[in-house]
């Protein structure tokens, strides 16, 4: 996941999550991406100060410290920021319990994802919630058999 500060026509700041830059580009070139604050799809990317981890401390870089959210965005001058990330924090936990209901409740196939879905569509075996495994390729070719698949929400802790 990559977070960009973005700023929109109209001078407003704000953050957000990307999967990739590919993505952001994708999103944008679709006017995907608008500001929070006036609706403005005329989005750029700002200037960023690089996250950089020296030798010491390569196993995890230590998140700088976020401010808290204020009441409305007036309340002070990085309100919009703060209450972006509020939701952001907000999105992050229903995704993380979504996940969580999921693996609570299916079953994991692991690498038989694919062969387990198609099994089920087409009546071999009998339906139950699964999740597991598939290529981009694979879970292409089961969304153009019509077989309804999603991938499961990951989040940026997952990766450590």
């Amino acid at each position: 996941m990559i977070r960009y500060a973005l700023h929109c026509d109209r001078g407003h700041d704000f953050e957000s999550w990307f999967q990739s830059s590919s993505a952001y580009d994708s999103q944008v070139k679709r006017k995907l991406v608008t500001c929070p604050i006036c609706g403005s799809a005329k989005v750029d990317k700002a200037i960023m100060a690089p996250r950089i981890v020296g030798k010491k401390g390569r196993g995890r870089a230590t998140p700088p410290p976020e401010p808290a959210a204020a009441t409305t965005p007036e309340a002070t001058p990085s309100g919009p920021t703060s209450l972006l990330m509020a939701q952001e924090r907000e999105l992050r936990a229903k995704l993380k319990e979504l996940r969580d209901h999921i693996v609570k409740n299916a079953d994991n196939v692991g690498e038989r994802f694919a062969n387990e879905a198609r099994a089920m569509h087409y009546g071999d075996k009998e339906h139950r919630p699964i999740y597991g495994e598939a290529s981009p390729e694979e879970a292409k070719s089961l969304i153009d058999e019509g077989i309804e698949v999603s991938p499961l929400p990951t989040l940026p802790e997952d990766r450590n």
